[in-house]
């Protein structure tokens, strides 16, 4: 099924506790397609799914021409619909849809197949719809959009780009509209999203449990009652939704006329030049969020509040650099910015203030719409105001980004201050930098990544063969070749080649996959020197840095003193490994052969999650072994071991100073991979860098 059909009544809108940020987002989708859709960050069992999928029942219905699969509209007809041309056809009213894209579609899923056998043979243009067609005029509803295939994401940013999606098939192609509003939810402890597809997203909130029991006893009671009686919870709260429907309507038809002004517009200039947000797109989202917020609040001009709001709804993701950056605003600098360039048309009581009125923080008195959840209401409260304005000009907190990388101090060790005997203090990194990229040997068939050779649905041809299942992307040529002996005996007799789906051949394809990045991390006290061990972080944080934009999952395993530890489990956010970087302290002897074991148990392990993913074994040390009995022999039988595995390996050599021991280079030897320096690491090195981890072992 492509759209949410279920007997069960839908969990209503209005019966959402808290989370006023996400509702206001919705709603302003909901009056104006037009801002671009929501992508919804907070962790996991917060009601983000359902907040989303209790919005199309508020939407508006859609009137579509009866027997069109592309939704087309009576009173302007896609000219290009593949089920066109349409004649005076009857129109019907129906339920604006809410389709849900899973991330394991497949492509032929998300945009639709052609039958290519039909196609070659008759000419006939053949088209099963998609996930884009339903979507059309409706709500496309991504969960986990941050897991979402590379391909995916792809024929999403042109579809959304464009209002349009085309099928190609060796020269077969479809056309339809495909104009929806999207909307992704995601867990960002599970990897952060790719920046094009985050661009993308009009409006980016953050929602996280509330810490109130108040309003946490209020989630469960509304809940359980929701689930021992879905039609009568629904039924009592059917006013309110006939309410909330009613008023997003009557904003509907007071947007075309609301004016935003020069001030405002002027406003929203300067605060995305302030805030240095890349392109155009953020003043486009912002003047269209402003305009949306002004009809809701049954206003015709964009006052100072709402380029205010729009700003902490529009901006906030367009800021981030690099995935260690949180996403946040200033919202000091934001006022600062509004007040500076503020004009006369403001609003019509002339008052440049932003500060709300009223005692509980809104101009009418109704307590926080924008920003964070109320925290300081009653659980029983309504979640939308009665008032004709839904506030927005509550304070927020604004998440506190990773602190900047701390440049290496000039002084030696820092002295110990609690912790394990000998441990001392973490310290910052150096600055991140461009990386070499570190490949995994031979052709892997694992996820569509940016790393290492292996067989993908995208990428350049190398062959073909008999489909494997459906049929992926055709191999023209190698079909033709299959058909042609055949023709005499199949009867041919036109111009057409009788082609059957034996002769059908897919291309075979090679392109880049996205590897498991294993970091074994040395925090011993021969690492602990200040300067040392911030080269280190830096170095480990650029390799980070290189596994996300590689599409890689992360973990790392951290050792010293005594043993090893699994300081974060294999995973795709970037984010929680530069955390976990950030906060290491060090000091203690060099249990090499625990942290090399810890590093064969876990790979072990994830083999048997996922056999495709293949592992890059990255150890950062100076290859001394001091911890535990017979230190240097356990960890030389730790290092074959790994090496039994076949588990790629890359020794990132930091020892320092103008004697050497050289023994990260025979640790290498022992994994049978490859030992590099800190400078050789760098991708602008002068120093020769091989590219493959290959050690004195041929590719597989």
């Amino acid at each position: 099924m492509t759209t949410t059909h279920n007997t069960t009544p839908q969990y209503p809108f209005t019966a959402v506790v808290g989370m006023d940020d996400l509702r206001l987002a919705l709603l302003l989708n909901a009056v104006s397609p037009a801002v671009g859709g929501v992508l919804v960050r907070g962790e996991k069992g917060t009601a983000k799914s359902t907040a989303v999928r209790a919005l199309s029942a508020l939407m508006p219905t859609v009137d579509v021409i009866s027997g069109c699969r592309f939704a087309c509209a009576p009173a302007a007809p896609d000219p290009g619909c593949p089920d066109g041309p349409h004649g005076t056809g009857a129109a019907l009213d129906r339920p604006t849809r809410m389709v849900e894209l899973p991330v394991g579609a497949s492509e032929d899923r998300l945009v639709g197949a052609l039958d290519i056998e039909r196609a070659l043979s008759e000419g006939v243009k053949a088209f099963e719809p998609g996930l884009l067609a339903d979507a059309h005029r409706g709500i496309l509803y991504v969960d986990e959009v941050n897991l979402l295939h590379d391909h995916l994401v792809d024929l999403l940013l042109d579809a959304a780009a464009m209002g349009a999606s085309y099928v190609e098939r060796e020269g077969v192609s479809v056309r339809h509209a495909a104009r929806f509003l999207l909307v992704g939810t995601m867990n960002p402890e599970e990897g952060e999203l790719r920046p094009q597809l985050l661009d993308r997203f009009g409006l980016t909130v953050e929602v996280a449990a509330s810490r109130e029991p108040d309003q946490r006893v209020e989630v469960v009671r509304r809940r359980l009652a929701y689930d021992a009686d879905p039609a009568g919870f629904t039924a009592r709260w059917a006013a309110e939704e006939d309410e909330l429907r009613a008023r997003i309507a009557g904003a509907r038809e007071l947007l075309p006329r609301v004016t935003l002004g020069d001030a405002a517009l002027r406003q929203i200039a300067a605060t995305c030049a302030a805030f240095e947000v890349d392109g155009m797109r953020a003043d486009i989202v912002m003047a269209r969020t402003a305009t949306a917020l002004a009809a809701w609040a049954g206003r015709t001009d964009v006052q100072e509040e709402d380029v205010r709001q729009a700003a902490l709804l529009a901006l906030p993701h367009r800021r981030r650099r690099n995935p260690f950056d949180a996403p946040g605003l200033d919202e000091d600098k934001l006022d600062r910015t509004l007040e500076e360039f503020g004009g006369a048309d403001e609003g019509a009581d002339g008052e440049d203030d932003p500060e709300p009125d009223g005692p509980d923080g809104g101009p009418d008195g109704g307590g926080p719409g924008g920003g964070h959840p109320q925290q300081d209401g009653g659980p029983e409260e309504s979640p939308l105001p009665p008032g004709p304005e839904l506030p927005h000009q509550q304070e927020r907190e604004t998440p506190q980004a990773p602190r900047a990388p701390e440049k290496p101090e000039p002084e030696t060790e820092p002295r110990p201050q609690g912790g394990a005997a000998g441990e001392k203090p973490a310290v910052g990194a150096t600055e991140p930098f461009k990386t070499r990229r570190l490949d995994v040997p031979g052709l892997g068939e694992g996820a569509d990544g940016r790393r290492s050779r292996a067989r993908t649905a995208h990428g350049r041809t190398t062959g073909a063969r008999r489909p494997q299942g459906a049929l992926g992307k055709l191999h023209l040529a190698a079909t033709v070749q299959a058909a042609a002996p055949h023709q005499r005996a199949r009867g041919r007799s036109g111009r057409g080649l009788v082609v059957r789906r034996d002769d059908l051949r897919e291309a075979v394809r090679e392109g880049r996959e996205g590897n498991l990045v294993l970091f074994v991390v040395d925090a011993s006290g021969s690492m602990a020197a200040r300067k040392r061990m911030s080269a280190v972080k830096g170095a480990v944080l650029s390799l980070l840095l290189d596994a996300y934009q590689r599409r890689d999952k992360i973990g790392m395993i951290t050792f010293r003193g005594s043993g090893a530890e699994l300081a974060l489990p294999p995973t795709s956010s970037v984010e929680a490994g530069a955390a976990r970087l950030e906060q290491l302290p060090t000091g203690g002897r060099t249990p090499l052969a625990e942290g090399l074991l810890r590093a064969h148990e876990v790979l072990r392990v994830e083999r048997m999650r996922d056999a495709s993913r293949r592992p890059l074994l990255v150890v950062v040390t100076d290859g001394r072994a001091t911890g535990g009995p017979e230190p240097v022999v356990r960890a030389s039988r730790a290092a074959r071991l790994l090496a039994a595995g076949g588990t790629a390996s890359v020794v990132v050599d930091c020892e320092a100073g103008p004697v050497r021991l050289g023994l990260a280079g025979e640790l290498a030897r022992e994994l049978q991979g490859t030992a590099i320096t800190l400078d050789e690491l760098r991708a602008d090195s002068v120093s020769a860098l091989v590219r493959t981890v290959q050690g004195n072992r041929k590719a597989a």
